[in-house]
């Protein structure tokens, strides 16, 4: 059975032409998401004709006589309406409120005609061109408060030629920008369930405690303090089960069994492991990473010497 594809929400400002390559390269068997809403600030953006007729739901809202926070918050209600679970921006020229951002983190891309972090902002051609520079180009990055200056996923170089325009290199750009994008939004929506992102962001957080370290153990990536016991694993397919999950130490079967009542999808006894131990699934997506750093900081602190527990104040 196929996997059921992660739904994309795209905000335009005008002809849509990256909203068009995002929805296009969506309709090719191997793509892991969908285009389930087009929205605009510019009822008259001609990427909402283009996306109605091939039957995409569509939403116009203009800003005017609206607070910035008031039409995000009317932006964002037709998102989460569509089931939208990330926000590609795609010539939306609207700059988003901080609270809006907050709320998207991690889960909102945008892409840029320039190689960032050069060029930031408008007149992005121009001034590649002005500066003599070699290369012009696009970027796909994450969005954050700051304007342009996100998590990069990715970069195409394009070759600025002798006589080039500021036209002449945005046309070639395009191209780019069109095979660029949704490459990095395919690679972003199944990030939060591919294994090996899951398993760096453990070891990201685990190796970040004092005096831990990491080995092999029954073929699980494993942590524990230096030349002592062990406080996570990470189980990936453990026994054919399909689950990525993090393993960490708990008080015993009682938290064990509210955890799971609690929430069965999510939390799970791990076999082999006994009462002390909870498999916290991580290939759901969505996970709270400083919720998931909380669980191992107590795991952690369940295992370690007092000298170092005294340093996170245990």
């Amino acid at each position: 059975m196929a996997k059921p594809r992660i739904p994309v929400a795209v905000f335009i400002g005008g002809s849509g032409t990256n909203m068009a390559a995002l929805l296009y390269a969506s309709r090719l068997a191997d793509c892991p998401y969908e285009i389930v809403l087009v929205a605009s600030n510019n009822p008259e953006a001609g990427g909402l004709a283009l996306a109605a007729a091939e039957g995409v739901p569509t939403f116009a809202l203009p800003h005017k006589g609206l607070s910035r926070a008031e039409h995000d918050t009317a932006m964002e209600a037709q998102v989460l309406a569509a089931g939208a679970q990330f926000i590609a921006l795609a010539g939306y020229m609207r700059i988003l409120s901080p609270e809006f951002v907050g709320r998207w983190e991690g889960r909102m891309v945008n892409i840029h005609p320039s190689l960032l972090p050069a060029y930031p902002g408008l007149h992005t051609h121009q001034r590649a061109i002005e500066a003599g520079d070699s290369h012009g180009g696009c970027s796909v990055h994450l969005v954050t408060v700051d304007l342009d200056a996100g998590p990069l996923l990715g970069q195409i170089a394009v070759a600025i030629a002798p006589g080039d325009t500021t036209e002449s290199l945005a046309s070639r750009v395009l191209f780019a920008e069109h095979q660029l994008y949704p490459r990095c939004l395919a690679e972003l929506v199944t990030r939060e369930t591919s294994p090996e992102h899951l398993v760096e962001q453990v070891r990201n957080h685990a190796l970040a405690l004092p005096e831990a370290d990491e080995v092999v153990s029954h073929g699980m990536p494993c942590f524990g303090i230096i030349k002592g016991k062990k406080f996570a694993y990470v189980s990936v397919d453990h026994h054919g089960d399909g689950r990525v999950a993090l393993l960490v130490k708990i008080s015993g079967v009682d938290e064990q069994e509210q955890l799971i009542e609690s929430d069965p999808e999510r939390f799970y006894r791990p076999a082999y492991f006994g009462d002390g131990w909870i498999a916290i699934r991580l290939d759901l997506g969505r996970n709270d990473w400083d919720d998931l750093a909380a669980w191992l900081q107590r795991s952690w602190a369940a295992i370690a010497p007092r000298r170092l527990a005294a340093i996170l104040d245990f």
